[in-house]
């Protein structure tokens, strides 16, 4: 296995390829950051560092190929941590001989939650839920022209509130099954908000962009993964006042599969013990498999356990509510006529 960073301060691009998998996915994907991160186009550059698998992954690209040491590698704390990601850190640090700088949020998700509301079910989601409360929206099933005329200016809610898109539609509340139904039956009694990730990240990340001047930012994103993320780039690279770069942007499962094991990559424990499928905010009321994160967190990191207990508390329960709901509404006895089965004559 290779397990070296290139040093020089020349790179070979063709005795570089060698060194690789014969994966066309994985060969392009060097060919193309060889491109960028050695032909001097950018002085400043920024790659951000989550901690997750596929960080890993451009973290290993972007040390092999980063001779100029242009690019700066950083963390976004989010205050709601595992312990091993942060352990992680420092195994990467270790490994590539690099610092990996630790931003603060402009607000801790705790305080974001506190202050704006709680996350529920999706980052869309709880815009649109939340922009309706900032309305006072009594959560009602009328049609959009009624209320569009009852609560001016909130467009796009209630839009998303009335499907107005159709079944279909990712931008739509029959997106989630049973969610107009139950909303309207159990209305939020807690402010929803989506704010914790714009004050914890985004916020953070674009203060750090225009302070510190960076050119291009790198970014672990995977079409494979699907998401919302995943959804809005086509391709691993996009122009704009900074550059964007997706190392691995066309890298499927095997791909990935094939350079960690090439390349001997390590990942966090959130991975290799605790079993999870993904790192970042701890227990996400976002994440899909929420309660497994959980059940992982009460078992290995039972302090973060108690916290995030408290931090979304609301929005916990909530869920498990509407969760509860779909259950009895997709299980709800069929109730037959006797009559239907005789002949109406």
């Amino acid at each position: 296995m290779a397990d070296t960073v290139c040093s020089t301060q020349s790179i070979n691009l063709q005795e570089l390829l060698k060194t690789l998998p014969k994966n066309v996915a994985i060969l392009d994907s060097y060919s193309k950051a060889y491109s960028i991160l050695c032909t001097h186009k950018y002085k400043k550059v920024l790659c951000s560092v989550s901690g997750g698998a596929d960080s890993d992954l451009i973290l290993d690209i972007c040390t092999r190929l980063d001779i100029d040491k242009i690019i700066d590698y950083v963390w976004f704390d989010t205050g709601v941590e595992f312990n091993a990601t942060k352990e992680h850190l420092k195994y990467l640090e270790s490994r590539y001989k690099i610092t990996i700088r630790r931003e603060r949020p402009k607000k801790s998700v705790p305080l974001a939650c506190k202050e704006c509301g709680q996350p529920f079910l999706s980052k869309y989601i709880s815009e649109m839920i939340g922009r309706l409360q900032q309305r006072n929206f009594k959560w009602e099933d009328k049609p959009l022209e009624v209320l569009l005329k009852e609560y001016p200016n909130c467009n796009s809610a209630l839009r998303w509130w009335c499907n107005e898109k159709g079944e279909d539609s990712k931008f739509g509340i029959s997106r989630n099954k049973y969610l107009k139904e139950f909303m309207t039956e159990h209305p939020p009694t807690f402010r929803i908000s989506n704010k914790c990730c714009n004050y914890a990240k985004k916020d953070v990340s674009k203060l750090l962009i225009k302070q510190e001047g960076y050119e291009l930012i790198i970014t672990g994103v995977r079409k494979a993964e699907g998401g919302v993320r995943a959804a809005a780039y086509k391709t691993c690279f996009s122009y704009g006042k900074q550059d964007n770069y997706r190392p691995i942007f066309w890298y499927n499962n095997e791909d990935k599969k094939m350079y960690e094991q090439h390349f001997n990559i390590i990942h966090s424990k959130c991975y290799t013990e605790y079993g999870l499928t993904r790192t970042g905010c701890a227990c996400c009321c976002y994440s899909r498999n929420l309660q497994k994160e959980l059940d992982v967190c009460r078992c290995y990191e039972p302090n973060l356990y108690k916290a995030v207990n408290n931090i979304f508390k609301d929005s916990y329960e909530y869920t498990k509510a509407y969760r509860e709901y779909v259950k009895r509404r997709d299980h709800k006895p069929i109730q037959l006529n006797l009559l239907d089965f005789f002949d109406k004559e």
